[in-house]
């Protein structure tokens, strides 16, 4: 089990970096072959991510997998978009074989993200009773005191 803190924690990253939320959600329950192999190939990709050098790929952590949306953080998008077209790495050729598995029977199972630049400072991230978690997870975690007390003052520094 993670280690808690008990203390309130922000989080803090240098520099500008990109959130990116992805999810599934199955539509038609019965038509396993159509979604079964989402399921499969994203724990390959994000284990792919994980033992990639960072410095290489960009990619600095997840939230895990959950049900519904698995959240990233990446340095920045070109890293993300390199990473995503790559037909040296998993997520290519699982998009491929997803767009050919899907052609005729879009409703079968859905897919979707959304990606978001987060400059420098334009962000705040707080955790109280929580183990390293989104946002702390990836990036310094520091006492919420002082200037980190508050919301606002944490996004404005």
């Amino acid at each position: 089990m993670a280690q808690i803190n008990e203390q309130r924690m922000a989080g803090d990253i240098d520099g500008d970096f990109v959130v990116f939320l992805i999810g599934m959600r199955i539509n038609r329950p019965w038509k396993l072959h159509k979604w079964l192999p989402v399921v499969m190939g994203m724990p390959r990709m994000l284990k792919e991510l994980d033992v990639l050098p960072a410095e290489e790929t960009g990619f600095l952590g997840h939230n895990g997998l959950g049900l519904g949306t698995i959240v990233q953080y990446w340095r920045s998008f070109d890293h993300l978009e390199a990473y995503a077209r790559s037909k040296d790495h998993a997520h290519f050729p699982a998009w491929i074989a997803f767009n050919k598995r899907m052609k005729t029977s879009r409703t079968d199972v859905g897919i979707w993200h959304e990606t978001y630049l987060v400059k420098a400072g334009q962000y705040e991230a707080i955790y109280s009773g929580m183990p390293p978690y989104g946002l702390g997870r990836i990036s310094r975690l520091v006492p919420a005191t002082g200037n980190r007390n508050e919301a606002r003052a944490r996004l404005t520094g």
